[in-house]
């Protein structure tokens, strides 16, 4: 259990110490160290665990953590309170790298906020915050396989087992690109329409 513990608070520190842009661009890298690297879960608990943590209030990188960090220990056979003990680990663990990091930005930036070489830096970043958010996308919606050099797509049946599905979500995409509702109202509409339609 030890064990298990230590490998969960190193590999959410690992996903926190290197997530630029929030919660969304987090996913990616959670799932993987979660699915892919280390097993813990599968890809199908991983979509229904971004999906409450979508739906619960707080940041979504920090809520996916916390289940996750229970349904590591409680999946292992530990007991509900071993899940509890492995929530609290993998939300702390996360959000560790992040006060470190801005403690030292604070004292950086009131030294070098001025300069070009600050500014040209953050403007850098941006296209890979993009590029994250996008691969999060592609992993709730995607599963893949390598065999050898050939990559093998499906489509995770879980997240779209049908057309109706694929209209929600392009319903959903084309409100939030024209910016026509907030990401709440989207959500919750969403949500609302699978409920009646499934």
């Amino acid at each position: 259990m030890t064990e298990l513990l230590g490998q969960l608070f190193f590999t959410f520190f690992f996903i926190g110490l290197f997530n630029f842009g929030g919660g969304g661009t987090m996913l990616s890298l959670i799932q993987g160290q979660v699915v892919t690297a280390h097993g813990w879960i599968t890809q199908e608990m991983f979509t229904d665990i971004v999906a409450i943590s979508q739906s619960t209030p707080g940041p979504i990188g920090i809520n996916c953590a916390t289940y996750v960090g229970y349904e590591v220990m409680n999946g292992a056979g530990f007991g509900p309170w071993a899940g509890v003990l492995g929530s609290v680990l993998a939300t702390f663990a996360v959000v560790l790298p992040s006060f470190l990091v801005f403690y030292l930005i604070i004292r950086v930036f009131y030294r070098f906020h001025e300069g070009r070489t600050f500014s040209d830096m953050m403007r850098a970043l941006r296209p890979a915050v993009a590029g994250l958010i996008g691969a999060a996308a592609l992993v709730l919606i995607f599963r893949t396989q390598w065999t050898g050099l050939q990559l093998q797509l499906s489509v995770i049946r879980e997240s779209f087992p049908d057309w109706t599905s694929w209209i929600i979500f392009a319903a959903a995409l084309a409100l939030g690109i024209s910016r026509k509702a907030g990401p709440i109202a989207i959500i919750l509409g969403a949500g609302v329409v699978g409920l009646l339609i499934y």
